[in-house]
């Protein structure tokens, strides 16, 4: 394979695994590597552990808000997708300091007296899908195991009736699909206005009777607006988090679960190591399904100041997008990176974003 060769907006070549070769020749040959965009201005695209970690923890200068966090530019999914832009909303596209103020928000879902009672309830739920599974003698463990406990646990966190926590997955799935042939449709549009309609009539429920749940703190809270005053969140920036969490409990933990057992079922040596010895081995090989996985492929970044990546320069406006499911490979970082190996240790993967502001919220609880 030669540079020439590399292209990382063919949606096939990642479905064919090709894209481990692309970006272990890119590590190799160009690690900041320019690519064009056809109905775009190109990007760079950084693909080694360091360099992504970097730009990772340099928020001021590689902003999530001005472009927001995906490869196309914001008024492109505006015409595929409807005018949702959440730049400066969704906190996954602000940059501090409004970064800052809303995850402390959400960090009062996150604490440590609200997880340890999850993670009661998702033993049981566990077991519900397990003996249902059982019962059954067959399943689709993407749709029946891997995303159903994520979204258990997501939706508990935010009080979402049993009843509706399968609309929820639904509309999750077609706002963040739309280039997913399996959810691209003119519905994605309309599951946007469902989910924000829903996550309005939740926030009145819970103004008149208040739960121990997320949306009730949502509501509550005390935010210091851009103003210096103190404010509350107004509509929209609750429909954004309400999306924000929905996502959580939907693609990332699915993928990577989903992952991780076709890994164990290719890998059958180090399936037999894990089950004799579960104890000892369960948080190695967590975070090396984690790593192999790699559940976020890319985030995008635009550079603010002229600055330079890794030694090379780049420039105000530029759009640079950091792959971390390359940076989980990168041979610098990770002895025999494409080996899968449920002891592996030390493994700091970037599976949670590599540090900064936006390193994953969910993490403790994943």
């Amino acid at each position: 394979m030669r540079l020439d060769d590399v292209d990382l907006l063919d949606l096939d070549r990642f479905v064919a695994q090709e894209h481990y070769d692309m970006f272990a020749l890119l590590r190799r040959e160009d690690p900041l590597h320019w690519h064009e965009e056809p109905d775009g201005p190109g990007f760079w695209n950084v693909v080694r552990y360091d360099d992504l970690v970097e730009v990772n923890r340099q928020a001021e200068i590689f902003s999530s808000e001005v472009g927001g966090i995906s490869i196309a530019d914001p008024i492109a999914i505006d015409e595929k997708f409807g005018s949702f832009d959440l730049r400066g909303v969704l906190m996954l596209t602000t940059d501090p300091p409004k970064h800052t103020r809303y995850r402390k928000l959400v960090n009062r879902g996150f604490t440590p007296r609200m997880i340890g009672l999850l993670e009661k309830y998702l033993r049981h739920r566990t077991t519900l899908i397990v003996d249902e599974v059982i019962e059954d003698g067959e399943c689709d463990f993407v749709i029946d195991v891997a995303a159903e406990l994520p979204l258990q646990a997501i939706a508990e966190i935010m009080g979402v009736p049993q009843e509706d926590r399968q609309k929820l997955f639904d509309w999750s799935n077609k706002m963040i699909g739309i280039d997913d042939p399996e959810y691209a449709s003119d519905d994605n549009r309309a599951a946007a206005t469902e989910l924000y309609s829903y996550a309005n009539s939740l926030a009145a429920q819970r103004r008149e009777d208040p739960r121990d749940d997320i949306i009730t703190r949502l509501i509550n809270a005390e935010v210091i607006g851009d103003d210096g005053q103190p404010t509350t969140l107004n509509e929209f920036e609750i429909d954004a988090f309400m999306l924000l969490l929905s996502v959580a409990g939907n693609e990332t933990t699915r993928n990577a679960t989903s992952h991780g057992l076709w890994q164990l079922m290719t890998n059958p040596d180090q399936f037999e190591r894990l089950k004799a010895d579960r104890d000892g081995l369960m948080d190695t090989a967590v975070d090396e399904i984690v790593r192999y996985a790699s559940p976020v492929l890319h985030f995008r970044r635009t550079v603010t100041a002229d600055t330079e990546i890794g030694g090379r320069p780049v420039t105000a406006g530029d759009k640079v997008v950091m792959w971390h499911v390359s940076a989980n490979r990168d041979e610098d970082q990770f002895e025999d990176p494409d080996r899968f190996d449920v002891s592996r240790s030390p493994n700091h993967h970037v599976g949670f974003g590599g540090g900064g502001p936006h390193f994953c919220l969910g993490a403790n609880l994943a």
